[in-house]
């Protein structure tokens, strides 16, 4: 759509693509992929920031991924946003490519991945809370209900593993949710007229010229030397996490609803804690399994509460 085109005043939560329920199933399995994608973040922030800053880390990885895509919007013509998309692009960007990344990258210096990967799993109660105030989402009680149990065990399990404590890397890490959360679900309001991978290419385009000084300066205080695991743990961060992971995940959010398909983010601790075992050695018991397979049942059981949307 050119930017002189007339849009229709109403956007339904679920485009139309012929049976609505084909349209959420389409949106579950695009945010499924895109949690499993996002479930290796944390481990290969944590290899990256051992060995380079986490500045660096958190924030050059928007750099390396705004090249590619302005080489995209280019090659596709993609148009430019108006001036009413611009601000909520804003709104996308402050959280996916500042405030998650950046709080991520502190908080993976002070706690393991494995622990970082269960506070993220107040991501689908954030996300969900965001939906309700950008995108007029308005899950039902039982939406709630489910919501707000899957994140109570998330949350017992973290405070379980930290000894009934919180740490400065939590405090962190709760930033970055709360960024997180609005930065999702604002991007897939957007998602719903210009498309995905052009949210989020503008996202990152729009953000590298801010960018530039944390990281010059990052650059210029700490260097650049590191062995190869940070550098590729760098490149995953930057290629998959900042980038082609959201082609899946804001498609899938606008496809299925925000509030309904952020809930598979309740996955994404287990799958985070299962990477961190196969990428950095931490372990895995009982518990994470037993905590895991409750989960799945609050997000199979939240999935099937209904959750309108006000036009």
């Amino acid at each position: 759509m050119r930017s002189g085109e007339a849009r229709s005043p109403a956007v339904s939560a679920t485009p139309l693509t012929g049976d609505a329920d084909s349209a959420r199933r389409a949106g579950s399995a695009l945010g499924l992929l895109g949690v499993v994608a996002f479930s290796i973040t944390l481990p290969a922030t944590r290899i990256a920031v051992v060995e380079l800053d986490p500045v660096f880390v958190g924030l050059g990885r928007a750099v390396v991924a705004a090249v590619l895509a302005a080489a995209a919007l280019a090659l596709t013509r993609q148009r430019f946003p108006t001036r009413g998309e611009l601000p909520k692009l804003v709104v996308a960007a402050l959280g996916v490519v500042f405030g998650f990344p950046l709080f991520s990258a502190l908080a993976m210096r002070s706690v393991p991945a494995s622990h970082g990967a269960i506070l993220t799993g107040l991501l689908p109660l954030a996300t969900a809370a965001a939906a309700a105030w950008f995108a007029r989402e308005r899950p039902s009680r039982g939406f709630w209900t489910m919501a707000l149990l899957g994140s109570a065990l998330v949350v017992a399990f973290g405070l379980i593993r930290g000894g009934g404590s919180l740490h400065l890397g939590d405090l962190y890490l709760l930033a970055a949710v709360a960024a997180g959360g609005i930065g999702y679900a604002e991007g897939a309001r957007l998602s719903m007229t210009m498309g995905g991978w052009p949210v989020i290419s503008w996202v990152l385009v729009l953000s590298a010229p801010f960018l530039l000084v944390p990281v010059g300066w990052s650059v210029a205080e700490h260097g650049l030397t590191a062995s190869w695991p940070a550098w590729l743990a760098f490149a995953y961060v930057s290629l998959v996490s900042q980038y082609l992971g959201f082609f899946a995940w804001y498609r899938g959010l606008a496809l299925g609803g925000i509030a309904r398909v952020g809930q598979l983010q309740l996955l994404q601790p287990f799958l985070t804690l299962a990477f961190a075992a196969l990428l950095v050695g931490e372990q895995l018991d009982w518990m994470t399994a037993a905590f895991a397979v409750a989960v799945v049942a609050c997000v199979a059981a939240g999935r099937r509460m209904p959750v309108r949307r006000e036009e």
